[in-house]
């Protein structure tokens, strides 16, 4: 437990968004994915997720690690619910989703969106590998529906209050894990790695150096070990070749400047270190199967 305690102490947690939207009509979409962590509760109604699309009742919650793709279903129908991609998801979301009407009756769930990251450089639940899974925790839901209500006020000390609770959901997440027994072996396997110094040079020189070179001769100055092993090391320690890490980390932050920022894709991509344009369109298409465009038009429809 004492590991588990240094990690949580190094965690930096950012809150990102929290909404309460309303079904306006029943979905499925087949490939769900983003690079930050997601925390529904089913306030009315009912989820699913997965091949095998298990439910999340009212009251539960359902946690969409960062960098895991799924299928998530939003309400139920007697009917068919209509299929879709992400991609098409996210040009038409407004279709299904909507501001909650506090006085209409239609099934609702709230949200979350959060980075959590271990010495400000590494994603805690991606670099953990543990698949989306329903959670059953009162304590869990009604820290989530603070922080919607929060979200809703004009208050001194907002922003510190939202802070703060997203701190607690983060903790509650990882104590839910530890005390449900859930993902033993992937947590023993890949928590052991943020015990090693050298990797924790190299996550944190590459958070810093994202649009520089980052071939594995840079990365194996960093770790004072030779160019032939610096590959072999981090894949034994993390189960990604290095190259695969920073692509991942390139992409995140390439998302967030679509978010945060109104520069050109062409900027952005040079920002995350790709010189060729039509080369980061490619590869972000790859990754997250939709382009850079209809990501910056999903955080506007986000904002509805």
């Amino acid at each position: 437990m004492e590991d588990y305690n240094k990690v949580i102490e190094s965690l930096s947690v950012r809150y990102i968004k929290a909404k309460e939207l309303e079904i306006f009509q029943p979905v499925r979409v087949t490939n769900t994915y983003d690079v930050e962590n997601t925390l529904f509760l089913v306030n009315k109604g009912v989820m699913a997720f997965g091949d095998d699309s298990e439910k999340v009742a009212e009251g539960d919650l359902l946690f969409l690690p960062a960098g895991k793709m799924t299928s998530v279903s939003y309400g139920s129908s007697s009917t068919s619910v209509h299929t879709i991609t992400n991609e098409d998801f996210i040009g038409s979301r407004e279709r299904y989703l909507r501001k909650r009407n506090e006085a209409g009756t239609a099934d609702y769930f709230s949200y979350i969106t959060f980075d959590a990251k271990v010495f400000d450089s590494v994603s805690l639940f991606t670099s953990l590998d543990m698949p989306p899974f329903a959670i059953k925790s009162p304590k869990l839901a009604q820290l989530l529906k603070e922080v919607v209500k929060e979200v809703s006020r004009d208050e001194a000390g907002k922003n510190r209050v939202i802070a703060i609770y997203s701190d607690q959901i983060v903790i509650e997440i990882i104590r839910y894990v530890l005390n449900s027994q859930l993902f033993v072996e992937k947590l023993a396997t890949n928590s052991t790695y943020f015990k090693d110094p050298r990797l924790i040079d190299i996550f944190s020189f590459i958070k810093e150096h994202l649009s520089e070179d980052l071939s594995n001769k840079i990365l194996a100055n960093v770790a004072n070990v030779s160019e032939d092993y610096v590959g072999q090391y981090f894949k034994m320690m993390t189960g990604i070749n290095p190259q695969d890490y920073i692509e991942y980390q390139r992409m995140e932050e390439a998302v967030n400047l679509l978010r945060t920022s109104k520069k050109s894709i062409r900027v952005i991509g040079n920002d995350v270190g790709y010189k060729d344009t039509a080369y980061f369109c490619r590869r972000f298409k790859m990754m997250f199967g939709i382009p850079a465009g209809k990501m910056r038009r999903r955080e506007s429809l986000m904002s509805m």
